[in-house]
């Protein structure tokens, strides 16, 4: 008697079901709203001068100048980092040669913050100092927020049920789970900070702010949506028919 090896494709499971084992295949979603964990602002620094120098130390008392304000408020802001430094000569429009008619600088800062209730105030306070722009805010749960969490398990029951109710439409019920992928569950909109909507940009006047301090702007956070996808696969009895 001749014998054949077995080979990977004699021993694989099928990828469907048998009138015996009948497979059900299905999706499971879930929303959720919460509330925003984190705020982060995005503060430009500048600085213009016609020497290089002078440009470079007005950008470096700026910049020193918004970190110590930043620090003033302790724990409420969890972080501060530095994105880009530049200092650009710009070149005279007319006439041949390299002649440079002004230095710009920007320093470009994120800080991210957990207290709402001093960032209003913290936002203002940076956008009346001189030449500062500030962008945001935006906001977002943290990465590892339970948020995502029980949004997918909300997304794994949903999956069951309704493999439970296709398999009891059919006189049978369900025996096993053989497959659970997992096709995204992320914060919706886009991972990272949420652009805040036009016209919630705030920007410091050209050359200095008004004389008197400005008002705490009120700032309502902007509720976060959390989508969970998941597919699934189960077995089920024989139907009825």
């Amino acid at each position: 008697m001749t014998t054949h090896p077995t080979t990977p494709a004699d021993t694989a499971p099928l990828p469907y079901g048998t009138p015996d084992t009948p497979r059900i295949a299905v999706r499971g979603e879930a929303r959720i709203e919460a509330d925003p964990e984190i705020a982060h602002l995005g503060i430009t620094i500048t600085a213009r001068g016609t020497d290089r120098r002078t440009t470079l130390d007005d950008l470096t008392r700026r910049n020193h100048h918004v970190l110590e304000l930043l620090k003033t408020y302790g724990d409420a802001v969890e972080k501060t980092e530095t994105g880009t430094f530049t200092l650009t000569p710009q070149l005279h429009d007319k006439g041949r040669g390299e002649r440079i008619r002004a230095y710009h600088g920007h320093v470009h800062l994120t800080t991210t913050l957990t207290d709402f209730t001093a960032l209003g105030e913290l936002a203002t306070r940076l956008a009346d100092l001189d030449l500062t722009r500030i962008d945001g805010p935006w906001w977002s749960l943290r990465p590892d927020s339970p948020v995502h969490g029980e949004a997918r398990r909300r997304a794994v029951q949903e999956a069951v049920q309704r493999a439970r109710e296709y398999a009891a439409a059919l006189g049978a019920e369900l025996v096993a789970v053989v497959e659970l992928a997992d096709i995204g569950a992320e914060n919706t909109p886009a991972p990272g900070p949420v652009p805040a909507p036009p016209g919630a940009v705030m920007r410091s006047a050209a050359y200095g702010g008004a004389p008197d301090s400005a008002p705490a702007l009120d700032l309502e956070p902007r509720r976060q949506t959390v989508h969970a996808h998941v597919n699934a696969r189960f077995t089920m009895t024989r139907p009825v028919l």
